[in-house]
């Protein structure tokens, strides 16, 4: 089976970090590197778009002191990333509502993204604020502001993700078992995969693992195979 589009709840950063005795911003300063060697895997691997969630509208609730490393984080990977994702012709999509940061950030962001715009073959989009519940709600609205009857097919075209393929798998680290608001319309036939390992000790074997064990699936989307009676 071809894989196009994974998705990554990056979760563990903060447990890594409390275990060694780190600070937690040290501990997403650590996932940024693992999830830049990640990206790099996947479209070394031929697959044309990750996803991950980086920053959720739930992250807002903790510690003042956590998420302004995590706003510094963001602005340094976009600043200092920018060029690398120009040169191998990355295409930047951020998910989420992007009203929650200030205009510094968003400008940020929408240079990474209208800068790396006409890509096509490789994406990696990165969610930030971004809460699966109010992303259909959004799109919801959107409808009803042009009075527009809506089909799965419309429904699609108004979500965050609407310029992204279908997600084929979703992980996550950390060792829980949940989807945490993330991508919710879109994982209706998505493969599961829950990882223990804290998003900093996740790697491109466990990756590869995950790859192998997709390929050994059955996917039905909700039929039978042939060869079922």
């Amino acid at each position: 089976m071809n894989i196009n589009h994974i998705a990554i709840i990056m979760d563990g950063n903060g447990r890594w970090a409390t275990a060694k005795n780190k600070s937690r911003t040290t501990g997403h300063r650590e996932g940024v590197k693992v999830l830049e060697d990640i990206t790099d895997f996947c479209f070394e691997l031929g697959i044309s778009c990750l996803t991950v969630y980086a920053f959720s509208s739930e992250n807002t609730a903790r510690p003042k002191e956590e998420i302004d490393g995590l706003i510094r984080l963001i602005k340094e990977f976009f600043s200092k990333k920018l060029p690398k994702f120009i040169k191998h012709s990355i295409r930047i999509v951020v998910l989420g509502d992007r009203n929650y940061f200030d205009k510094n950030v968003q400008n940020i962001i929408n240079e990474a993204e209208s800068k790396t715009a006409h890509f096509e073959e490789k994406t990696l989009a990165i969610a930030l604020n971004y809460g699966a519940r109010n992303e259909i709600i959004r799109a919801v609205n959107k409808a009803i502001d042009v009075r527009e009857k809506v089909d799965e097919n419309s429904f699609s075209k108004l979500l965050d993700t609407k310029d992204l393929l279908e997600v084929d798998i979703i992980i996550r680290t950390g060792g829980e078992k949940r989807l945490s608001n993330f991508l919710l319309y879109q994982s209706a036939y998505t493969e599961l995969f829950f990882v223990n390992d804290l998003w900093p000790d996740f790697n491109r074997e466990r990756l590869s693992e995950i790859i192998a064990e997709f390929k050994g699936r059955s996917r039905r989307f909700g039929k039978v195979e042939n060869n079922i009676k």
